[in-house]
């Protein structure tokens, strides 16, 4: 099995319960939960002309290589409504991005592994740090925490879970 940390995020519709549909529907297939983290309303990143997000951070058990994970995740988003338009930063009912498969360096065009943005997301950050605050980045070599000291992002993660 793989472990895998997801980073969950949803700024139109029931975005909770876009969460919750999110984590029932990756519990299938040999596919189980370990932990996650609590919820974090936030105010979206990189586009600041958007509704706020939720956030959270699960650390998943996978038998599925990254690449049909990353399948499986579309799949996800696109049961839960999400419409991809081709822009960036745009908003959506559900955004699944994987950040770590258990330690690979990943580099495909489809997929990159460490996420190459996650180190300077709070949104991410801040809810890894509740589930796995000693994480190490296998590119950076620093911890979730010591990533949270260094990050420059001035965006607000408030915890409402």
């Amino acid at each position: 099995m793989n472990n895998v940390y997801l980073s969950i995020g949803s700024n139109l519709g029931n975005r909770k319960k876009n969460l919750e549909n999110a984590i029932k529907l990756l519990q299938t297939n040999n596919n189980s939960i370990l932990s996650s983290s609590p919820i974090y309303e936030t105010e979206p990143w990189g586009n600041p002309d958007q509704p706020k997000f939720l956030n959270q951070v699960v650390e998943l058990t996978s038998d599925l290589e990254p690449e049909n994970l990353l399948r499986k995740i579309h799949l996800i988003e696109e049961k839960c409504g999400r419409k991809r338009l081709g822009k960036i930063y745009s908003p959506r009912t559900l955004d699944i991005d994987i950040l770590f498969y258990n330690s690979i360096i990943l580099t495909t065009d489809a997929l990159k592994i460490p996420h190459p943005m996650l180190h300077r997301r709070l949104f991410v950050l801040v809810p890894m740090a509740d589930i796995a605050p000693d994480y190490r980045h296998p590119v950076l070599g620093k911890t979730i925490s010591q990533l949270i000291k260094k990050c420059d992002d001035k965006t607000t993660v408030k915890r409402i879970s």
